[in-house]
């Protein structure tokens, strides 16, 4: 990824959760081992509902996840969760025992569903995985502070340049990747309407800001989107 004084990370958390499970020792691995199922989910399909019991925290192994919240007929995208990321998190305190939000897979996508007691219990015994999963939830509310400020005080612009700024930098950590999402699921990531989109992605193309070749996405001057971002 080309360097920049800030990658920009509303789209996602800057770094994986996985790394959570090297605080265990081998016996409570092998706990969590036995006491996960592995699941496939294909693009569309909902992997976890805002409002149902929370009764597993969920590792993506591959793929993509949207996590969003729902409210009537209306969603607001919280991140886009790549292999890595843990879900459910927020359901881990005994009195939030439900998810808060809606979780479908953006791509086809592989996940470990781990029993939520089993992390509970790893939490009480294990000092360093408890202060890992702290961590990983401090990650989480920065990211989400970065995309309400994204939605809320940057023009279409601003929006999609940090948009594809964090899809290069911490999705697909490099300047060129194919992306699956349609340019309506790209509005919707974007805060903006679908035409806006296409517009702004032809006005970035012929200001050699970026490439895009079919699905193929190729970030040219990343410099160019950070001052995009910076003037909003």
């Amino acid at each position: 990824m080309s360097n920049t004084n800030q990658i920009k990370a509303s789209c996602t958390v800057a770094k994986s959760s996985g790394n959570n499970f090297d605080n265990l020792t081998p016996e409570q691995r092998k706990l969590v081992e036995d006491n996960l199922v592995v699941v496939k989910y294909k693009k569309g399909e909902i992997i976890a509902k805002q409002g149902t019991f929370t009764t597993h925290i969920i590792y993506i192994c591959e793929g993509l996840a949207k996590v969003y919240y729902e409210d009537m007929d209306k969603t607001l995208i919280l991140r886009i969760a790549p292999a890595g990321c843990l879900i459910g998190l927020t359901s881990l305190p005994i009195n939030q025992n439900v998810f808060q939000y809606t979780a479908s897979a953006y791509v086809d996508t592989q996940v470990k569903l781990i029993d939520i007691n089993i992390m509970r219990q790893l939490i009480l015994e294990n000092g360093h995985f408890a202060s890992s999963i702290i961590d990983t939830l401090s990650e989480v509310a920065i990211q989400k502070n970065g995309r309400f400020f994204c939605l809320t005080h940057r023009q279409a612009y601003g929006k999609l340049a940090d948009i594809i700024l964090c899809l290069a930098g911490n999705i697909f950590k490099t300047d060129k990747f194919d992306l699956s999402l349609s340019r309506k699921e790209l509005a919707e990531l974007s805060g903006m309407s679908t035409e806006s989109v296409i517009r702004t992605l032809k006005n970035f193309q012929d200001d050699g800001l970026i490439r895009i070749t079919g699905k193929t996405f190729e970030v040219i001057d990343a410099e160019g989107l950070m001052k995009i971002c910076q003037l909003g």
